[in-house]
């Protein structure tokens, strides 16, 4: 690791690549456009309006930041607050929609199409620097493979979001032929912070606060990517990338260490995993650094991401528009300038490979 710096003004974030920023959510006037009359009577009848996954309704204060709330034209003002004075060269859209969520697996295919279609049009669009990640419905693995190929040849679309807690472990194989046409397509599963809802959030069931549910959700993402690994999603797709969307970064040396210690001893039932799992998290996750979960010391935020030995891991986010940081301070103090500067925008392009096309 390179010399530290307590706050990173050599590096700047002219041209970065914003891995996690999120628009507005459609609301029913916005979606019915772009589905059928059919569809359009159900979503009308049956009140299908903003979808919030309510570990993070809009609504609430820490959502976003209160000199970023405003009337008007929601792509507007997030040229005037993150892309102009940022000077970002490409910010990654993902639209975290209670889509996810629905039990029927039609109708969140149906409100998945509506949302990446107006994605498209309504944001993608109207400014060349963005770019989206498409939602499809893990409850309906063939209509989201379908949706995949609908979508392809749309080389704005660089990303296939997710949720960190779901129905199912990921890697188990019902989900594979999503993961194939990801792969084909070059196009990443990015796995970001929410639930579908179909589980207590723990072990022990359901908290009684929302502290407790947000400190939970490291271990919705823990899970997930021991279970590609254990069932082997990496075996079996080697070119595919993960990216953990709004995880924190502490948790992942931990899990390194503890996976590929008792993978050496119970190694026998999972023959397919060749390496160890901390090699294969370094080959194939991907973290974002907003929100950023490290000691407040430069000295002991390098030290944690020293753990990772790599420099290729890290992805430049801002989260707009959650409340994070003051003004521009949009990059994490401490984080070595070797790994910052990768994470600027060169650890983007080789994960996203449509970002270059």
């Amino acid at each position: 690791m390179s010399e530290t710096l307590d706050r990173p003004r050599a590096i700047t974030t002219a041209g970065a690549i914003d891995t996690d920023v999120h628009p507005p959510l459609p609301r029913q006037a916005d979606l019915l456009p772009y589905v059928d009359d059919y569809w359009r009577e159900t979503f009308q009848s049956r009140d299908i309006d903003v979808l919030e996954l309510m570990s993070a309704p809009e609504r609430t204060k820490p959502y976003r930041r209160p000199d970023w709330v405003g009337e008007g034209d929601a792509l507007e003002a997030m040229q005037k607050n993150l892309l102009d004075p940022l000077e970002l060269g490409h910010a990654i859209l993902n639209v975290v929609s209670g889509a996810h969520a629905l039990f029927d697996p039609y109708l969140a295919l149906a409100v998945c199409r509506a949302t990446n279609d107006w994605l498209a049009e309504t944001w993608l669009a109207r400014d060349d620097r963005l770019r989206g990640s498409m939602i499809v419905p893990f409850s309906n693995v063939a209509g989201a493979v379908a949706e995949i190929e609908r979508l392809a040849a749309d080389k704005r679309f660089v990303q296939i979001l997710t949720l960190a807690a779901g129905e199912l472990p990921l890697g188990r194989q019902v989900y594979w032929p999503i993961f194939e046409a990801a792969e084909k397509h070059g196009l990443p599963i990015g796995i970001h912070a929410g639930s579908m809802l179909r589980h207590a959030p723990s072990h022990s069931g359901y908290h009684s606060f929302l502290i407790e549910d947000h400190i939970a959700m490291t271990h919705g993402f823990a899970t997930q990517i021991a279970s590609l690994i254990a069932e082997g999603v990496f075996a079996k797709y080697p070119a595919l990338k993960v990216v953990a969307i709004e995880s924190g970064v502490s948790w992942v040396p931990p899990l390194m260490w503890r996976m590929s210690k008792d993978w050496r001893g119970t190694r026998v039932e999972v023959p397919w995993v060749k390496d160890s799992p901390a090699a294969l998290i370094r080959k194939h996750v991907r973290l974002t650094s907003q929100p950023f979960d490290a000691p407040e010391d430069p000295a002991e935020v390098e030290k944690m991401l020293s753990h990772l030995l790599s420099d290729d891991m890290l992805l430049f986010s801002s989260d707009y528009p959650h409340w994070h940081y003051e003004g521009l301070d949009v990059l994490p103090h401490g984080v070595p300038e070797a790994m910052l500067h990768k994470a600027m925008r060169a650890n983007a392009l080789a994960t996203y490979p449509r970002l270059g096309g």
